[in-house]
């Protein structure tokens, strides 16, 4: 019988960041040169005053931090307040690329395989650069991988729902050995003017390798006892960024065309999701939640994290159960949950189970239960 295994994870990120503390200067700075400068509009009542933010709302908000940034410059800048990118050449490698290709080395070495071995590339993210040729086939290129490849986008279940995607080929046979990566680059779609979002997102790849267990040779693995995925649509979570600007003549950059959320339903309705879906998915695999030794979560927000685990346990989970990372790489998208198994798993013991899993915009919910070999 067939078996799928993550045998690797890899994670790189940008050495530049940006704390709590900066990004708050800056938009408050911004916010008071926007007061002043509509004044009269705001005392009438036709524009909105802008708030002004602090760290500790911050931290309260979220349990961000800080956030690493693929470029730092131009985003603390009140005259532009976004990354200042240099745009690269048809025969440069892109932006993303070259993040998933170091993600993915370090992915590839701890799973002790090389290109040779490795016949599926997916790249799965919240965003793409560009709609074509896809961001996987140029990793595949530059890795000297054979086989295919093919870009996935799930917002912030991309990661999880490629992972699904990588064991069903490994099952069916489609493939030996998927490398699956998750190059984020999301600061340049968010609206560091906008106070309830500007602290959220920071840029980071993360990547693994999923093979047929028979083949593995890494130390560290961990069998796919099942996957599970959940879609309900809803706009509370949503960027409207497209081609279709170019025909509609909308501004392309317009404030909805950035990242933009209702996080009060969001934090409302994707809660009680996740938590049904979790407990469906181990109640269908005849495992307790008690059994669980370790919840990998999506890292999105301390609070909710904090009470889907609650209510799964009926109690507080400590940092060994459930480990967070947002507060050092705040809201990376689809790459939070693997940041948290790849800083936290090495130390789980043979059969040990553990749950990876993310939720985000769709409404969408990815899980795998997998248990340490």
């Amino acid at each position: 019988m067939t078996r799928a295994v993550i045998s690797g994870s890899g994670l790189w990120h940008p050495e530049e960041f940006i704390t709590n503390e900066e990004l708050v200067a800056s938009y408050n700075a911004y916010a008071e040169r926007f007061n002043r400068e509509n004044a009269e509009a705001i005392a009438a009542g036709t524009v909105k005053e802008c708030l002004l933010s602090s760290p500790e709302f911050i931290v309260k908000a979220s349990g961000i931090r800080q956030r690493y940034t693929y470029r730092r410059d131009g985003i603390l800048d009140l005259d532009r307040m976004r990354p200042r990118l240099e745009e690269r050449a048809d025969d440069e490698l892109s932006h993303q690329a070259e993040m998933a290709v170091r993600a993915a080395r370090d992915a590839m070495q701890r799973a002790e395989r090389t290109a040779a071995d490795i016949d599926t590339v997916i790249v799965a993210c919240a965003y793409t650069e560009r709609a074509y040729p896809a961001i996987a086939i140029e990793v595949q290129e530059e890795l000297g991988i054979k086989g295919y490849g093919f870009d996935m986008l799930a917002a912030c279940s991309a990661a999880t729902f490629a992972l699904q995607r990588a064991c069903d080929a490994v099952l069916a046979g489609s493939s030996r050995c998927v490398l699956v990566i998750n190059p984020e680059l999301v600061t340049p779609q968010v609206n560091f003017r906008d106070r309830d979002g500007h602290f959220i997102f920071g840029d980071v790849s993360t990547a693994m390798i999923v093979e047929r267990e028979d083949m593995c040779v890494s130390p560290h693995r961990y069998r796919i006892l099942g996957t599970s995925a959940t879609t309900i649509y809803s706009n509370n979570v949503r960027s409207n960024f497209g081609h279709l600007a170019y025909a509609t003549d909308a501004d392309p950059f317009g404030p909805d065309k950035l990242f933009c959320q209702n996080g009060r339903r969001v934090f409302k309705e994707v809660c009680p999701l996740t938590v049904e879906h979790l407990e469906n998915q181990l109640q269908r695999m005849d495992i307790a939640v008690a059994d669980v030794r370790r919840w990998w979560l999506h890292q999105a927000n301390i609070n909710m994290n904090q009470l889907i685990v609650r209510r799964l346990l009926g109690r507080e989970a400590t940092p060994d159960e459930a480990p967070v990372v947002l507060d050092e790489f705040a809201n990376t998208a689809s790459a939070g949950s693997v940041i948290a198994f790849h800083r936290f798993h090495e130390d789980l013991q043979s059969g040990d189970i553990g749950v990876l899993c993310s939720f985000g915009a769709g409404y969408s919910v990815g899980s795998l239960v997998v248990r340490r070999l």
